[in-house]
This record gives structure tokens, sequence and C-alpha cells, in this order.
């Protein structure tokens, strides 16, 4: 009888098992979420307000029928995990360029917002096992907690790599060392399963997103300069075709998880209590550790020292006032070329200017933004991409007095 029972479970599951394609399809959705927001902000030229609205109503769209089906669909839910994964990411990027709401503060927040989830979630099912989730209540506190998961990952991974300088390589790098530790802990040292299964799912996106931006930025950008488009994709295609193998051969319906049971009252609470404190205290010492250290070493490089960013900015006033003379010449190769100067040199320099005067920072960023969008777009609007310069010039001009 309760063998029969926990089939049925299975069956009504709406999520699939735990194999080794769950995390091979789950990095590469992490990854279109990063290029793909990239792409139609930028290539297609909609602005990260409007990008964010549609993206945002696709995922809608597609978590009606999520929520609509009686089991779990492969190409729903994928579909699903990927328009998430876009509009977390932009959750995050609109907090930050068009709000100025500082990483930190981000981070901060979607991580209480996400522990808040984790725990009504719990004291209302006594589980956090994704084989659960076969009552409404449960799909809700889960698809919740995965928005949460890919704006707080946006929110560390950019944190990490760009204001902090780390990098995307280097930042990706540090990832997967973290969620080989995790797994290391789960095989050997006893680790929960379920607690094993959340960290290493919050961290593939901050590794998503690393691997996106390496691959697609530029070379200045120390990327490989395949480019959003190419990378986007390369990875959607890739998506479907697993997503094509999953529906046929079902291997994750089928497949029995060995990383996390479908609940967990016969568990040791206590223990397993101890270990999430356990490892909530070893990631707030490393991350508020690392953090604190990189901060220190940028004061330390004289940012202190400058109260505004006055005499800071004539590199970048000069490698626009260049890229308005060739939009103005119509010869936008160049411009596009001096858009990737003009991105990298930006991007190296945040650590140091923001930390010289955030606000200012990120008023210019959100200018910066808006030129990087106008030159890249396909249907090459000459008056647009003046526009989008001049405020861009002028308010860099402004500051740099």
């Amino acid at each position: 009888m309760q063998e029969n029972q926990n089939k049925m479970k299975i069956l009504l599951n709406k999520v699939p098992q735990v194999t080794i394609f769950f995390w091979i399809i789950k990095i590469l959705c992490t990854t279109v979420g990063e290029t793909f927001a990239d792409f139609i902000n930028f290539n297609i030229g909609l602005g990260l307000t409007l990008t964010t609205i549609i993206m945002g109503a696709a995922f809608f769209i597609a978590l009606f029928f999520q929520f609509k089906a009686s089991k779990y669909v492969p190409a729903i839910y994928w579909v699903t995990v990927v328009l998430i994964s876009v509009f977390g990411t932009l959750v995050t990027d609109n907090l930050t360029d068009n709000m100025g709401v500082p990483l930190e503060v981000s981070t901060a927040v979607f991580s209480v917002l996400l522990g808040l989830t984790f725990l009504l979630w719990y004291l209302s099912e006594k589980t956090l096992s994704i084989h659960s989730i076969f009552t409404r209540k449960r799909e809700v506190f889960y698809w919740l907690t995965i928005l949460f998961t890919f704006a707080l990952g946006t929110a560390v991974g950019d944190l990490y790599s760009e204001q902090l300088g780390f990098g995307y390589l280097n930042t990706g790098i540090g990832v997967v060392i973290i969620i080989a530790l995790v797994f290391l802990a789960y095989k050997f040292l006893k680790l929960d399963g379920v607690l094993a299964f959340w960290i290493a799912y919050i961290l593939t996106r901050p590794l998503g997103a690393s691997i996106g931006d390496y691959l697609s930025q530029s070379k200045v950008n120390g990327g490989l300069g395949l480019g959003t488009t190419v990378t986007s994709v390369i990875f959607l295609i890739a998506i479907l075709a697993i997503i094509v193998f999953l529906a046929v051969s079902k291997i994750d319906t089928n497949a029995k998880s060995d990383i996390a049971e479908t609940n967990q009252r016969n568990a040791n609470k206590k223990h397993v209590l101890t270990q999430t404190i356990v490892v909530l205290v070893i990631f707030l010492v490393v991350g508020i550790g690392g953090y604190n250290w990189r901060s220190n070493n940028i004061a330390s490089q004289g940012a202190e020292e400058q109260a505004t960013l006055a005499g800071q900015l004539n590199d970048f006033v000069k490698i626009e006032n260049d890229m308005l003379n060739a939009v103005n010449k119509n010869d936008f190769s160049s411009a596009k070329k001096g858009a990737d100067n003009l991105e990298h040199r930006w991007d190296t320099q945040e650590p140091k200017l923001r930390k010289i005067d955030g606000a200012t920072w990120t008023k210019i960023d959100g200018t910066i933004d808006v030129v990087l969008a106008a030159v890249r777009s396909s249907n090459h609007d000459v008056n647009k991409c003046k526009t989008a310069l001049n405020n861009s010039f002028s308010t860099l001009n402004v500051e740099n007095k």
C-alpha cells in the first residue's frame, strides 16, 4: 500500500527527478538567463524596462501552464525555468541600474526573502524536498524559491565578478570549487541531502551567469567574444535537445533520486538544523570576509582619498567623443568597437569608481547602458545613438569637472 502511494506521488510530482541531466540543463538555463537578457536589452535595443516587462509577461504565461499541468511535463517545466532565469536576472538588473540599489543591499534583501520562503515552506509542509511537489501550496513555495534563487544568484555573481573585480572566469571557478566541496560534504560527511541540493541549486545561478558572460563578452572584456546572440543560440539549442531527450526517454521521471528524500519526517531534525546553522555561518564568514578583504584592497589603491569622480573620467569622455564622431560618419563598425572598449574600461574601473561615489557611478552607468544598447542595436538608428551619446557625454563632462 505504501509503495503504491509513493509511486502515485512520483507520478503527481510537478518537478523532475534529480539526475545529471537536471544539473546540466539547470546550468544551461541560467547561462541563457544571463545572455538572452543582454541580447534583448542591447542587441534588439528594447531597453531594460521594456525587456523586463516582456520577459515577465512570458514567464507568468509559462507559469500558468505549469500550474495547469497535472504532472511533470519536461517542455513546460524547463521553458518556465528558462524564463524565470531571465526574469530573475532582470529584476536584479533593474534594481541596480534603474533604481540605484547597491548590490550589497540586493544580496542582503534576496537572502532574507529566500530564507523566509524556506522557513515558511518548512513550517507549513515539514519538508523542503523538491520530490514532494504534488500540492498547489508546495508548488507556489517552490517557484517563489526558484525566483529568489535566480535574483540572489545574479546579485552575488555581479557583486563579486564586476563590482569587486574578481572577473567572470575567477568567479565561475570559485563557485565550482564551492559546489565540489558541498558534494564531497554530502558524500562523505553526511551533509543533509535537501540542504546540499538547495546550496548547489543557488550556486548554479552565479556559475551559469559567469559561463554566459565569459563566453559572450568581448575579448577586451576578458571573455571569448562569442557575443550574446551566438551564445544564446548555442545554449537554447542544447536545452531543446535535452528537453526532447528527456521527453522521449523519461529518465527524469522514472529515475530514483539519491540526493533528497520525499519527506524528512524520519530525519534527525536537530542534526539537520545544526548543519544548516553551520553552513550559514561558513557562508557568512567566507562571503563577508572575502567582500571586506577585496573592498579594503580597492580602498588601499587610493580610492578612499578621492571624494568625487572629478578628473577620473577623462578616458570615458574621449571614448564617447570618438564614438559620436563615428556615428556622425555612419561608421557603426568603429562605433561598436568603441562600445566594446567603453564597456571594458567601465567594468574594469567599476570597483574603484563605485567606491569613490556610488550614487554618481550608478547615474553614469545608466547612461552608458543606454549608449551600449543604442550603438549595438541591429537597426542602426543614428538619431537614437546621437541622443544616447550626447546625454551620456554631457553627464560624464559634468561629473568630471
